[in-house]
């Protein structure tokens, strides 16, 4: 390995000469882990997956992709058949054998509403045990979710204490936050909204912005805070985009105005309205970030003292539309229901708060029986990793995971033959011709299936 020398007033810091692509690992495949594995290796750059799950380490060792990610299979084969990608239990040895670690690992939520360390601890002190003794100056990116001042307050200290070295001087800490949509990762990685890259040193900032400089010129160099804490406004943005949207279709029906009508107009402002891909009313938000975002925002302002009033009600607004279609559901009288689309979003298995799970959780207490479908969601999907998501956050999975599996089919057309009234929870043309052709069937459509409803199907939503 080739290195080059940048001289400070403390010490002489050693990093990888600009023309040497770093060696990277990564802490956790799931699905920020995964998809920076098979991404970084078709940039060049050699590849550590690290996890604790055997079953993933094996996966992405074998180039296989433990998650239902569009092209995401393809990528990993490509790094592995190149000789980029490789897998292990060990964070120590791969802290020493790369340049570069990325921190991915899952940060649920806590008994009290805030962020969950654990694993960013546990992180840590694997690495801390990597970098001592290590020559060289090494990279830590922090890519999880979480409270600002995290890590420097969490991960720093840790590495500092364990290691017996000097955060800026013998080593590199920043906090890069990931921008990836599930669905469509590859191509967010590949065509970045944006670039953040907080630091506090130069030669931290150089190695990661040559990093990213094949798919990002021109990345957004800050502060680690400012990096930690823009990571949680967009998210929290992107769940109040979905609140006002759907409280603006509560608001537009019972006028016997379109919402939709109403929302395309207010789209076209690009300027000041922003982006128009959250802005239609539609189902609840859920997923892994969103909820426990919102949850762990609300927990900082409050250990301030501060008083958000709109962030502080958006599950009130979010378990709102959840309740809207449970109850449009109790009026059909139904006593089985169908569900197609059972993950938080489609083109994704990733069932973490799904909002459609909590719907069902409800449903089946009152003794209606469920069947359901969805593109990517088999009885071969591993449940049993997302229990720490489960424990303080949404508990409609935990409620329906033992028989979940039992209400699957592999057919759309059996669940709308079996269901006495069906809920539509993903807009995909396999579903808009399954309830076009069986127009006998009471349809609550969460996601705006059609532009204009065909007359003689039996369909409404929540907002139109």
């Amino acid at each position: 390995m080739e290195y080059r020398k940048f001289s400070t007033q403390d010490a002489e810091i050693i990093i990888p000469a600009p023309r040497v692509k770093p060696s990277i690992s990564i802490v956790g495949l799931g699905y920020v882990g995964a998809v920076s594995t098979a991404c970084l290796a078709a940039l060049g750059h050699e590849v550590i997956g690290v996890d604790l799950d055997q079953q993933k380490v094996d996966q992405i060792g074998r180039g296989q992709s433990p998650i239902h990610e569009a092209d995401l299979a393809e990528t990993l084969q490509d790094g592995v058949a190149g000789g980029l990608i490789s897998a292990t239990q060990d964070l120590r040895q791969a802290v020493r054998d790369t340049d570069v670690t990325f921190v991915s690992v899952g940060t649920p939520t806590a008994a009290d509403g805030g962020c969950d360390y654990t694993y960013i601890e546990q992180a840590s002190e694997a690495m801390a045990e990597g970098l001592r003794g290590k020559k060289g100056f090494h990279v830590f990116a922090m890519r999880c979710s979480i409270p600002p001042g995290t890590t420097m307050g969490v991960m720093a200290p840790i590495l500092e204490r364990i290691s017996g070295k000097v955060a800026g001087r013998d080593f590199g800490i920043c906090f890069n936050p990931e921008f990836l949509r599930e669905g469509v990762a590859i191509d967010d990685f590949r065509n970045p909204p944006k670039t953040v890259i907080g630091t506090t040193d130069f030669a931290t900032a150089e190695i990661m912005r040559r990093i990213y400089e094949p798919v990002d010129a021109d990345p957004i160099l800050t502060t680690i805070e400012v990096a930690e804490t823009i990571k949680y406004v967009d998210n929290v943005w992107h769940a109040t985009k979905v609140c006002f949207a759907n409280e603006v279709g509560r608001l537009c029906k019972p006028l016997g105005v379109d919402s939709h009508a109403v929302m395309d107009i207010f789209t076209q402002d690009q300027k000041l309205n922003l982006s128009a891909y959250y802005l239609k009313p539609g189902f609840a938000y859920g997923g892994s970030c969103l909820p426990k975002e919102v949850r762990a925002v609300q927990h900082v302002a409050s250990t301030l003292g501060v008083n958000l009033p709109m962030i502080g009600s958006l599950e009130t607004s979010n378990n709102e539309q959840i309740q809207q279609a449970v109850e449009m559901v109790r009026k059909t009288n139904a006593k089985r229901v169908g569900i197609l689309g059972l993950a938080f979003k489609p083109g994704t298995d990733d069932l973490r708060e799904s909002p459609i799970l909590e719907a069902m959780a409800e449903l089946q207490r009152d003794g209606v029986e469920l069947i359901a479908h969805d593109a990517a969601v088999t009885k071969d999907t591993p449940l049993g990793g997302l229990a720490s998501y489960t424990k303080y956050g949404s508990q409609g999975l935990a409620k329906l995971a033992a028989g979940l599996k039992d209400m699957l089919r592999e057919d759309v057309d059996a669940v709308m033959a079996e269901a006495d009234a069906v809920i539509v929870c993903h807009a995909s043309d396999e579903y808009r011709v399954a309830v076009a052709e069986h127009s006998d069937v009471p349809v609550i459509d969460v996601v705006r299936l059609f532009g204009s409803a065909p007359r003689d199907v039996a369909i409404d939503g929540i907002g139109w």
